[in-house]
Formats: C-alpha cells, structure tokens, sequence
C-alpha cells in the first residue's frame, strides 16, 4: 500500500488560518492587553497574600478577592487622586518660589563641601560661581526647556483620563483573575507542556517566581526609599513634602532613584541658610539614596533564585523597551531564555515537580 503524499497546500492555509486567527484575535483584544498584562503580573505577585486572606475569610474566596480589589483601588487610584490635588493646591505656591529664585541670595558653600572626595571641590566652585554670578544665568540657560517641559506636561495632562480608564480596567481584570487564577493558571501550564514536556512546565513556574522576586524587590525598595525620604523632607521643613514623596516613589519605580529629588531640596535648605537642616539631609539622602543597592537584591533573591545580574539586567533593558510594565517583562523574558538556553547546553533545570505549597499559586 502507498502512503499518500502529504499535501503542502492544505499543511500551508492551515498554518495561515491559524495565523490569521491569532493575528485577528491579537488585533481585536489590543486594548486590553495593556491592562492585562499589568493585571497579571499584579495578580501572580500577589496571589500568596490573597490566598492567607481567604483563609481568614472562612475560606470564601469572594470575599477575598472583594478585599484584594478594593486594595488595588487604594493603591492604585488614592495616590494619583492626592499627587493631582498636591499639584494644583500648591500650583501658585510653586510658581511664586521659582520666581523667587532669580532675586535670591546664595551663601558661601560650607568650608567642609571641598573635602568631599571625587566632586567636592567641583561642587565648591560651581557654588562659589553661582554666590557671585547670582542665579540669573541658570535660569536663562534653563529657560528653552521650560517651554518644552510645559508642553508635554499638558499634552500628558490630557491623557489621564484614559490613564484613569486604563488602571480600572487593569483593576477589574484583576478582580476576574483572583476568582479564577486557578483556571488561569492550569491553561497557562497545559500550554507550556505542550509545548515543550515537563521542562515547559517547569519554565513556567519559574517565570511566575521571577514576577514575585521582582514585586518584592521593585515594589518594597521603592515604598521604602519615598517614605523614608518623604519622612526627611518632613522633618528638615521642606515645603510640599508629600508631592514630593509621590515624585519620589513614581522615579523609584522608574529605577531613577530618590537622588534627583533629595538633592535639590538640600540645596534649597542651604541656599535658604539653613545650614544645618541642609547637612542633615544631604547625609540622609546619602543613606536613604544607597539604600536600593542592597535591599532590591536580597529582596529579589528571595523571590526569585536566579542570578542576579540577568534580573537587573531585565528590570534595566524591559524599562527602556516596554516602559513601566517592562520592570516585570524584561526579567520574566530573560529568566525564561536563561532556562532555555541552560537546557539546551545540558544544564539542569528546576526541579518541575510542583511543590504542595506551589499547587495553591496561580502559576
């Protein structure tokens, strides 16, 4: 008996329908895919907090993922709707104090700042130009990026609504994934065995561990660096305290760091004569800016056992190619590579049996 010969035109407008399926399917859901993403990352970071709170729930899970939604609502819509309110109720205090600044007087740096190793003496002599030039050509070098600034901060004023829209969205989707995350997670787990065994299994459990190693380590450091350099600001009387705190926490996130914020106000401290108030938290933000390089990575080493450079390396490399949600992109993409490639030279992949602790987690 012969074999009939396999037909190339049906074998190709499958594989073609089958790609215009996806393509359409991908096409149609594009404005949710944003919020999607964002929504599961949100929910697998956070499924073993929602999982104690059900246990103490009496076991029902709506109410629970009830309590995890109005959480993401608090943390989610609050600090935006309090950052837009600091903006505006001290929009004119803002605008009077950087009108002041072009009549203002410098004093003398401190006789201490040209000891400071590597920049020090720099620092005093710029300060030194500054006290006799005064701040007029500052402002004058700085005045052609004024205008650019004002503009994109109106453009992106008319985005927030839909910035708005797209968080509720991510919020409700999360809502839909906690009551469900187990579904989720046994499709997302029969398509990896699918596609490659007990090893694509394996990989993704490892990618839902990378999430939670990044959470914890992106999330907390950032909580922790704003309100401890909020916490300073306070204390050293530095005006709009809290807008600040929310700057801080937004370029924490962004892996910009506290630095950018802290400083200047160590310099409106010393240029008000503050002297001391001014060396106390120049001291504090040496402490509280240094504080990322250890804590983020104990933190995500205890999420995710993977090394450490790949994961900063994703953070770093997915903020710049997808924005923010690329924090947890870029490391999940490279931790998934990483294994690959490790099985692929005949290195040893995670153990792929599941743990009785990780048959509760969504991934």
């Amino acid at each position: 008996m012969i074999n009939p010969k396999p037909e190339l035109t049906r074998t190709m407008l499958a594989i073609l329908s089958i790609a215009l399926l996806m393509f359409t399917s991908l096409w149609i859901l594009s404005p949710f895919i944003g919020a999607l993403i964002w929504s599961t990352m949100i929910v697998v970071a956070t499924w073993p907090m929602m999982l104690a709170l059900q246990r103490r729930l009496w076991g029902r899970r709506s109410l629970a993922a009830l309590v995890m939604v109005s959480l993401l609502l608090l943390v989610l819509f609050v600090p935006l709707t309090i950052a837009l309110s600091t903006v505006v109720s001290h929009a004119d205090e803002v605008v009077a104090m950087a009108g002041s600044l072009s009549v203002s007087d410098l004093p003398q740096p401190p006789a201490w700042l040209a000891s400071v190793p590597l920049v020090g003496e720099n620092l005093a002599v710029a300060w030194h130009r500054i006290t006799v030039d005064g701040i007029a050509p500052l402002v004058a070098l700085a005045k052609p990026y004024l205008g650019v600034a004002f503009r994109w901060t109106a453009a992106q004023a008319g985005s927030l609504g839909l910035v708005g829209l797209q968080f509720l969205l991510t919020v409700v989707l999360a809502g839909i994934l906690y009551s469900n995350g187990e579904v989720a997670a046994r499709t997302v787990r029969g398509f990896g065995r699918r596609l490659a065994g007990e090893q694509g299994e394996a990989v993704i459990t490892l990618a839902g561990q990378a999430i939670r190693g990044v959470a914890l380590g992106i999330v907390v450091t950032a909580l922790v660096q704003s309100v401890l350099g909020g916490l300073g600001l306070w204390v050293a009387g530095v005006p709009v305290a809290s807008l600040l705190t929310a700057v801080m926490l937004m370029l924490c996130l962004a892996q910009i760091g506290v630095i950018p914020v802290l400083l200047p106000a160590v310099g409106w401290l010393y240029w008000g004569g503050d002297n001391l108030w001014g060396t106390l938290l120049l001291l504090w933000t040496m402490v509280v800016g240094t504080m990322d390089n250890f804590l983020r990575p104990w933190l995500i080493k205890k999420g995710a056992d993977l090394p450490l450079l790949l994961i900063f390396a994703g953070v770093i490399g997915g903020l710049f190619a997808f924005g923010l949600v690329g924090l947890f992109i870029g490391p999940v993409v490279l931790a998934v590579t990483y294994t690959l490639l490790n099985a692929w030279i005949g290195d040893d992949l995670p153990a792929s049996e599941v743990t009785a602790d990780s048959k509760d987690l969504p991934i």
